[in-house]
């Protein structure tokens, strides 16, 4: 029971000092939570993971993308002092969930605080995650594919899923959110927006709090990619502006060398 409570107390966030959000942008936020959202179904997330403190407190999120290992944002400052929680549906519930240790925490290598660019780490897991109907991990992109701006893409979290509400939702929720070309997103973001980063959403899919880590999932071709991982947003609720993410597909092959060789 007291493992369920913890669970709930979204509002106890570790904060990230000098986290490297520039400091001439005052509504940038590298703590944000997604408004605006639904329910999703159980299993419909498999990949989705809770990063936490260990006592058992989420302060970011992140994806598996295999038994052994999570991707998250680099700016969570995630210690092998955490835990990770896999099978996250109903918080409340505990069913399914797996708590699992992290061996080791591995930060890209050039991550740009000045722009917050590649804002990535790897994590990997003391113990496999068992796969079933509510684990399983999310398929990684190939150097060479494009997600075309348009295109509909999913990210998710327990954020608040309405300005005005008081409590978290219950079950896991999820927004549906168009990606946009850089060259649109500098319009809201200006010099901050480079190639390693993706945008996707606006108009008051986003507000401030905990969903700092979380997947960007966009169907091609009928089959889903981990597209991005959340890096920042205005702390402005709700706000005008893009979502910001890391882009996968840059670094890519710095994700696979690293399971690789570890």
């Amino acid at each position: 029971m007291a493992l369920l409570w913890l669970l709930l107390c979204f509002t106890l966030i570790r904060t990230s000092p000098g986290s490297g959000a520039p400091a001439s942008e005052p509504e940038l936020s590298i703590v944000p939570k997604i408004i605006n959202t639904t329910d999703t179904l159980p299993g419909s997330a498999p990949w989705l993971v809770a990063v936490m403190t260990a006592n058992t407190i989420p302060f970011c999120w992140g994806a598996l993308i295999n038994e052994n290992w999570v991707i998250t944002a680099a700016h969570c400052n995630v210690t092998t002092s955490d835990l990770v929680g896999v099978g996250l549906y109903d918080p409340r519930s505990g069913k399914d969930l797996q708590i699992l240790q992290i061996a080791q925490v591995f930060i890209y290598p050039h991550v740009y605080w000045s722009v917050v660019d590649n804002d990535i780490a790897l994590l990997k897991l003391e113990s496999a995650a068992r796969f079933s109907r509510t684990v399983y991990p999310a398929l990684l992109p190939t150097a060479s594919d494009r997600f075309r701006p348009g295109r509909l893409c999913v990210t998710m979290g327990w954020g608040l899923a309405h300005p005005n509400a008081s409590d978290h939702p219950r079950e896991l929720q999820k927004t549906k959110v168009p990606l946009l070309n850089n060259t649109e997103c500098r319009r809201h973001w200006d010099w901050i927006i480079t190639d390693a980063k993706m945008c996707a959403g606006a108009n008051s899919f986003s507000c401030w709090e905990v969903d700092s880590g979380a997947p960007l999932i966009c169907r091609k071709k009928k089959v889903l990619y981990l597209v991005g991982v959340m890096s920042f947003m205005s702390e402005t609720c709700p706000t005008l502006k893009p979502l910001v993410f890391t882009r996968i597909t840059k670094i890519i092959s710095w994700i696979q060398e690293t399971m690789a060789n570890n």
